[in-house]
């Protein structure tokens, strides 16, 4: 018998899971509340869209802090090297950049997205714009979902809503609240991925952005994740690349403090630093300490790296010991912040926390409290750091959703 399925989110976990449903056979609508499918992955990878992280399955499994051994039969079902395939057989070339990040050669989302949808509509899925309200239940088994007044019958539904990130593109949570009514326990969605916030905000560098530096995250003073990249200062703290990838690192924010430490030339080891600044103060020797500094950092930062070095700011360069120097040094190398913690949800680009995977099947997806209801993508409680990972999650957990419940034997 052909199985009438419910897709509920025309993201890419939705997509993944009505598209490879129909596939099989099924009968599939998709419900998506916005006027087009694929709000999110629009804006994903700056608009690019890092499809995923050409790497294996332990690859992917090592950037998933949370959970990762719920993805091993999604990650085996539908792996990295699978989606490229899939995006490339659906005419969209890639191609693989640093930290082996895979975007569309033309670098636009909306090939990944036009792509997606042309298949899903030729595999037969019925996409409705409506927003569905509710699941319709009934001993135990999801029967249909509701959705502007009236009851839409079927077999199986497939929960692929997001997670509560972004409201903008769609992700409200009414996930969390479709799986609580069904029965399901909901671990408390947080922002990851997101811009931190400083003690006073950082006021005095608003708007300097620094490019090429390190940043060293620090919990409770034990070295935690360090990477290189672009991060910027804004009024509330700190934003920027580097810093919404050291935000998923920091997870504990109440029971645990947290500190950044950016070296501010990392491609000079202190050594070679030294030399640079004996260097610079000699042609600067006459001059006031705060006019010495020109030559090797964004005037913006000068006033805070002096303050924090604890020199003062007109004392003449000849006059400045070796101890001050080596002070100014360790600033320059170890350029402190303390982060008080993270920016709302809304402004995250994942969610953390979600529908409990301890009653998920992670072999089908299926719901162990609910006969017939599916998840798939950021509605579930696994999130990935940056790179391509997270995608990955929505992709593999789709698409396992869309084949077992187009299969799945009626019980």
């Amino acid at each position: 018998m052909t199985p009438d399925i419910i897709v509920i989110g025309g993201g890419a976990a939705g997509l993944m899971a009505a598209g490879t449903a129909a596939e099989c056979g099924a009968r599939v609508t998709l419900f998506e509340t916005n006027e087009k499918v694929g709000r999110k992955l629009f804006i994903t990878g700056k608009g690019r869209c890092n499809v995923c992280n050409d790497c294996d399955v332990q690859g992917v499994l090592q950037n998933v802090p949370v959970n990762p051994r719920f993805l091993y039969s999604a990650l085996g079902c539908f792996s990295p090297a699978d989606v490229m395939a899939f995006f490339e057989n659906h005419g969209v070339p890639l191609k693989t950049e640093r930290g082996n990040r895979v975007f569309p050669v033309s670098d636009k989302s909306a090939d990944i997205i036009d792509a997606l949808f042309t298949w899903v509509k030729r595999s037969g899925v019925t996409i409705v714009h409506e927003t569905v309200e509710s699941l319709a239940l009934q001993d135990g088994r999801v029967t249909g979902v509701q959705a502007h007044g009236r009851v839409y019958p079927a077999d199986r539904v497939i929960v692929a809503t997001g997670g509560a990130s972004y409201p903008q593109t769609g992700s409200t949570g009414d996930g969390y609240r479709f799986a609580r009514a069904a029965g399901h326990k909901i671990v408390s969605p947080n922002g990851s991925l997101v811009p931190l916030v400083t003690p006073g905000g950082c006021e005095a560098l608003m708007g300097l952005s620094l490019r090429n530096v390190q940043v060293t995250v620090f919990e409770n003073n034990k070295k935690i994740w360090s990477d290189f990249g672009e991060m910027l200062f804004t009024h509330f703290g700190l934003s920027g690349p580097l810093i919404l990838s050291a935000s998923a690192h920091m997870r504990h924010f109440g029971s645990k403090g947290y500190h950044i430490e950016i070296d501010l030339k990392p491609a000079l080891d202190e050594k070679t630093l030294d030399k640079r600044l004996l260097s610079d103060f000699d042609k600067h020797k006459n001059s006031d300490f705060i006019n010495a500094l020109g030559d090797l950092l964004p005037r913006k930062i000068i006033p805070e790296v002096i303050r924090i070095s604890g020199i003062d700011p007109r004392a003449k360069v000849n006059g400045i010991t070796k101890t001050q120097r080596a002070a100014l040094l360790h600033t320059l190398k170890h350029f402190l912040v303390v982060v008080s913690g993270k920016r709302p949800i809304a402004e995250a680009i994942i969610t953390t926390g979600g529908v409990s995977v301890k009653e998920v099947n992670p072999k089908t997806m299926e719901s162990k409290k609910c006969a017939g209801l599916y998840f798939a993508g950021e509605v579930l409680d696994v999130d990935a750091y940056t790179g391509g990972f997270n995608l990955q999650i929505a992709w593999s957990t789709g698409r396992l959703a869309g084949l077992s419940a187009a299969q799945q034997e009626e019980g």
